[in-house]
């Protein structure tokens, strides 16, 4: 099947090996993804700060180009992405005057009739009994933290995916895959997100604690769909390691990745080789 793509800054700039992940392991799956036409930033992370029309206005644009386009579902894979344009989504659906307004501003009609879709749930549209089915390398010696961070099932009421605090929908993938998954505590807790510049000590404490909770439950990897958990725990990884004075060789990958690898996808056809961490798997 086709559905259609929105990749958003991270995808095609610091995280764009989630992408080449991404595309391989749908690929194999037969998903194809389109990516949307002159897309733009959704105004993560600063816009809703600034100006609410303007919050609502750029993930907007995105929805409009991907109904003009003909597609019925974008797979966003960045949850703090998929989070705007949920949000968009849902203002415009309760607002006729905020819609036409916002269709007049980004000069294109807005309907919000799009599903935004996260990795996760193109996975449960392929559906956990085919994936297991087409899997040629078992994860057995995988024990993965299944990491979703703190928006991919939050605002409950916006998002509606999963359980906000005690979501199991990766583990379920994970499982199907001949892998095992951890039971642990920081699975929805803050990793310092997009603070890395604006206060790295913040960053580095709590992706410290995130690390040190999934290797204290038996974890030898952590499993994310959000690039910019990637980032904090994969490429930080040494930078706490140094300001804590422990060593936690703690492997991060992509849920991609290990779906990747259990089909018999090499390394380098997913980026793993361009992890920072990449023991594990």
């Amino acid at each position: 099947m086709e559905i259609g793509y929105y990749p958003g800054c991270a995808l095609h700039g610091s995280s764009n090996d989630y992408e080449t992940s991404a595309r391989a392991c749908l690929g194999a799956l037969d998903v194809q993804l389109k990516e949307i036409d002159d897309w733009i930033c959704c105004g993560a992370t600063a816009a809703h700060s600034l100006n609410r029309k303007l919050a609502v206005a750029l993930p907007a644009r995105n929805l409009a180009l991907a109904e003009r386009q003909g597609m019925q579902e974008v797979l966003a894979p960045c949850p703090m992405c998929s989070m705007e344009l949920l949000k968009a989504r849902h203002e415009l659906a309760g607002d006729a005057a905020l819609r036409r307004e916002i269709s007049s501003i980004v000069e294109l009609e807005v309907r919000g009739e799009t599903r935004v879709s996260n990795l996760i749930q193109i996975l449960q549209g392929v559906g956990l009994d085919p994936i297991q089915a087409a899997v040629r390398n078992k994860l057995a010696d995988i024990q993965a933290a299944c990491y979703y961070g703190c928006l991919l099932t939050r605002p409950p009421g916006i998002v509606k995916f999963d359980d906000p605090e005690q979501p199991r929908s990766m583990e379920a993938v994970v499982e199907a895959l001949g892998a095992k998954a951890a039971d642990w505590n920081y699975r929805t807790e803050c990793c310092g997100a997009g603070m890395t510049m604006a206060s790295e000590r913040t960053v580095l404490e709590l992706s410290h604690k995130i690390l040190t909770n999934a290797a204290a439950h038996g974890a030898n990897c952590i499993v994310t769909v959000c690039p910019m958990c990637h980032v904090n725990l994969d490429m930080k990884q040494a930078d706490i390691e140094r300001r804590y004075g422990v060593k936690h060789g703690m492997a991060v990958y992509y849920l991609s990745d290990l779906v990747g690898l259990a089909l018999g996808i090499p390394r380098e056809r997913l980026g793993i080789d361009r992890h920072f961490v990449t023991a594990g798997a």
